[in-house]
C-alpha cells in the first residue's frame, strides 16, 4: 500500500497517508494532527543510484579541485567527500588526516606528525604527494 505525504496548512505539520491506489483521489483526508482538510499533498524526495564512473567524474570536477593547492580546509572536504563516494573501507588514519586538514593544518605538519602515514614501502611519507 502506497505512502502518501501530506503537509497541513493550517497547523503546519507533516503527516503520511496510507491508501490504496483506488482510495487515491477518492478517500477524503484529513490532517492527523489537528483534523483540518486545508492540506497539501507534498512531493516526496527522489533518490537517484550513480555508477562509480559517474560518482568518480562528479569527484574530478575542475572547481572542487581548484582552491585544494593553498588551501588545507578545501582540501581535506574534497578527501572527505571522495572518500564517502568512494564507499570502500578506509584506514583508521584517514579520518585523523581528513579532521586535521579541516582544522587548518597543512599536509607538511600532519606528515611530521603521522610519519608514516601514506608510506607506500618507497620511504615517501604524504607530503611527496603534495609537493608535485
Amino acid at each position: 500500500m502506497p505512502t502518501y505525504d501530506y503537509i497541513c496548512l493550517e497547523c503546519r505539520k507533516r503527516f503520511d497517508v496510507f491508501m490504496t491506489y483506488q482510495e487515491y483521489g477518492v478517500k477524503p483526508v484529513g490532517c492527523s494532527h489537528c483534523g483540518s482538510v486545508n492540506i497539501r499533498r507534498r512531493a516526496p524526495r527522489v533518490r537517484i543510484m550513480k555508477g562509480d564512473e559517474a560518482r568518480l567524474s562528479q569527484l574530478a570536477d575542475p572547481s572542487m579541485l581548484a582552491d585544494i593547492d593553498d588551501d588545507p580546509v578545501a582540501l581535506g572536504k574534497m578527501m572527505r567527500k571522495m572518500g564517502n563516494e568512494l564507499g570502500e573501507e578506509l584506514p583508521p588514519q584517514f579520518d585523523e588526516v581528513v579532521d586535521r586538514l579541516e582544522s587548518g593544518q597543512s599536509p607538511d605538519e600532519i606528515s611530521s606528525a603521522i610519519p608514516d602515514w601514506g608510506d607506500d614501502g618507497g620511504g615517501e611519507g604524504m607530503s611527496s604527494s603534495f609537493d608535485e
